[in-house]
């Protein structure tokens, strides 16, 4: 029987790129940016005058939504998206099955004359009630209770997601139980936002910025991926099922030669890129770099910057069409960290800064001493809240993909630490020791006066190492795995900000409304809270053994694995970062631990069954069949007189001894998983997939992974690395 492996390889090399529609991609990129979106030109041009001025206030000040306009609004947007081709609309949301959701409802509405017409009014416009019972809810939801509500947030535009076969209107939404707890991640999301712009413009009003009305946490989100031919990846069921191999034995070349980084894309991937990027920019959705990553077959994808709010949302939107695109192409789209074993996984780094609604940069060194003073300000309770609350920070990238990537020499160390670049952590120390004398030969810094120099916009090099690197004006927060939704780990980053901007704040009006001076205040605050937190900056190197070690003398906290983060989600000191300004209520913090629990335990569940599978139907009846013919070659040697059967019995005992250990290492995993799979959910069940799952399919693939070295080609019914990384 002809194999299936080889089947698959002779369609993926005779693949060609998708033939390039040139009527559609000649369209220049302003003509097409945003044309399925109805933002703010289409209400302009539909809306009355005065609706349009009261829904603009909605969306660009925060204002509360007037329901007493959703009606026209409604009705414009059905018309444009009519008009677009839309037969069906959807409230799409993000529940915490940590993908988007979205159920379909027809314009069309039936007459008492037997005809029909189109229907969207406001209450439909602004809240859905989906089906609730299904989804996650770490216990706030009870099975047979169904209730759950999508609300529209008009801060995020609505979009027509176009088919061949259809187009839809897809309408941003929040998500809530019957008892109003925020049921999906936008709502904490927009919390956060909303808690950190109060708390920055304190700071503000202090530097006496009356203008601003606002500060908005600014996100770019670089989105790295992995294409793999379809033709092979339909033979992986691994791949299928849970994004990522769980065996393949290490290739003859990997990425040791740098050669893909920045190489010149090929045709068939700068075709899907084309594409995508096209769906991006009529989708409002800023699509602005693409290259090689540094794996084989790993690419990458990074969009201008946005408000957290909308780009988070753009992000989700962003991988579900790299999903659906990519088989127009001939390949399917992996977003899981860690695809395969031996390079370079996948991340998402996340670039955030402050923006205040005057325009300004607060993380941007200013070319005055007030302005250097106001970033350091800003720059200090950064750092503080990194410090501070750096298990928050933490609990936002856990995943049990990203725990293959973490501290792996590709991605930094679990340990959150700051990157400030030499310049800027020599200016920290100036300030430190000019107040508290420790420095002889350097007069005490004084801030806020002219004694401070501008400061340079390039204050660092960049540090790879760093999950959380100062770069120029800006942080890239490095620890968010590629398939995670951006959300986490912004909320975490804005509580903890806003606390840090709340307790620094609180401090300055403090002593100004006792008659003091700004300026004298920054004196004393500024160096004490740049000497208290001096542990968390570490601008060396993270990949080296001695930086565990040296973090753990500094007090910074390691948790190397998800499960060991989680366990400290419910700790007071962490719950506090969210509590405190109402990001999260309490039961809602404690039901996502509970769901990131059983998350990660149904994660390690699937993949060791899995592994089990493909052992039993694919490796081990081919590693059989090998066995039988090197026990007959074997015996076929022995009977010619003379004849030395050295090879032919070192091939037989050593596949025996393979397929041996294989079969024990098969039954301790099917243990494992069965153990794993009856234990109660919650922190008891991944920890014991952690502790047992892991190790028992860490054994069982360095068995099935020596065997697919020792069988002949012809008989490997999986496609390897090598034609799974590089045949594009």
């Amino acid at each position: 029987m002809e194999n299936p492996r080889h089947k698959a390889l002779f369609k993926a090399a005779q693949a060609k790129p998708v033939t390039a529609d040139k009527e559609k991609w000649g369209i220049q990129a302003d003509v097409i940016y945003g044309q399925n979106v109805f933002g703010l030109d289409a209400m302009r041009k539909r809306l009355p005058e005065g609706i349009y001025k009261e829904l603009e206030e909605t969306l660009q000040a925060g204002k509360r939504l007037n329901p007493a306009i959703s009606d026209v609004v409604a009705n414009a947007m059905k018309d444009w998206a009519i008009e677009r081709g839309a037969t069906h609309y959807t409230h799409w949301f993000q529940p915490m099955t940590g993908q988007t959701a979205e159920k379909h409802d027809a314009f069309l509405s039936p007459t008492t004359k037997g005809h029909v017409i189109s229907e969207f009014s406001g209450k439909m416009l602004i809240t859905g009630e989906p089906d609730a019972s299904s989804f996650p809810s770490g216990g706030i939801r009870s099975t047979f209770e169904a209730r759950g509500y999508t609300a529209w947030d008009p801060t995020v535009p609505a979009f027509i997601i176009n088919e061949p076969y259809g187009a839809t209107l897809h309408i941003p939404t929040f998500f809530y139980s019957y008892s109003g707890e925020a049921l999906d991640r936008k709502i904490p999301l927009q919390r956060s936002i909303d808690a950190l712009s109060k708390q920055a413009l304190r700071i503000l009003r202090l530097f006496g910025n009356k203008q601003a009305t606002s500060v908005q946490a600014m996100v770019g989100p670089e989105q790295e991926y992995f294409l793999v031919d379809q033709n092979l990846a339909i033979l992986r069921p691994d791949l299928l099922l849970c994004g990522r191999t769980v065996q393949g034995a290490k290739p003859a070349k990997g990425q040791e030669m740098s050669d893909h980084y920045f190489g010149a894309i090929p045709e068939r991937v700068l075709s899907f890129m084309q594409d995508l990027e096209q769906e991006l920019l009529a989708l409002g959705i800023p699509a602005k770099t693409r290259h090689n990553e540094v794996a084989p077959g790993q690419f990458e994808l990074a969009p201008v910057y946005e408000d957290a709010n909308t780009a988070s949302d753009h992000n989700m939107l962003t991988m579900n069409l790299m999903r659906h695109i990519a088989p127009r192409h001939g390949f399917i789209c992996l977003l899981h960290e860690k695809p395969f074993a031996g390079v370079n996984g996948s991340g998402k780094h996340n670039n955030w800064s402050l923006c205040a609604s005057d325009g300004q940069n607060l993380l941007n060194p200013g070319k005055t001493p007030e302005d250097n003073a106001q970033f350091l300000v800003f720059l200090a309770a950064v750092i503080r809240a990194v410090h501070k609350y750096s298990t928050a920070l933490r609990l936002g990238t856990i995943g049990a993909g990203n725990d293959h990537r973490l501290g792996a020499n590709e991605a930094p160390p679990a340990i959150i630490s700051i990157y400030l670049g030499e310049q800027l952590t020599q200016v920290i120390d100036d300030i430190v020791a000019g107040i508290h004398g420790k420095s002889q030969d350097k007069p005490g810094m004084e801030i806020g006066v002219s004694t401070l120099p501008p400061l340079p916009i390039d204050l660092s090099d960049r540090n790879r190492t760093s999950p959380f690197a100062f770069t120029g004006n800006k942080f890239e927060f490095r620890a968010v795995g590629s398939s995670q939704s951006i959300a986490p780990a912004n909320i975490a980053l804005n509580a903890a900000v806003a606390c840090a901007l709340d307790d620094i704040a609180t401090e300055l009006e403090e002593k100004v409304k006792c008659g003091g001076n700004l300026n004298a205040a920054l004196q004393e605050l500024l160096p004490r809270l740049f000497q208290e937190h001096l542990p968390v900056i570490f601008n060396g190197n993270g990949y080296t053994a001695e930086w565990p070690k040296e973090a753990a003398k500094r007090g910074l906290p390691n948790y190397t694995n998800t499960v060991d983060a989680l366990l400290h989600y419910s700790d007071q000191d962490v719950m506090q970062v969210f509590l405190r300004h109402n990001i999260l209520t309490e039961r809602e913090m404690l039901s996502r631990q509970e769901i990131l629990f059983e998350n990660y335990a149904h994660t390690l569940i699937i993949e060791g069954n899995l592994l089990i599978d493909m052992i039993k139907t694919k490796i081990m009846p081919q590693a059989r069949k090998m066995k039988d013919y090197a026990a007959k070659s074997l015996l076929d040697v022995q009977k010619i007189k003379g004849a030395a059967t050295l090879v032919e019995e070192k091939l037989f005992k050593t596949l025996a001894s393979q397929i041996a250990g294989l079969d024990e290492a098969c039954e301790k995993l099917e243990l494992a998983v069965n153990l794993t799979n009856r234990a109660t959910q919650g922190s008891g069940q991944a920890i014991m997939a952690r502790d047992n799952i892991i190790p028992a399919m860490e054994e069982a693939r360095t068995y099935c992974d020596t065997l697919e070295q020792l069988l002949p080609d012809q008989m490997w019914v999986l496609p390897k690395y090598q034609e799974l990384l590089w045949i594009h």
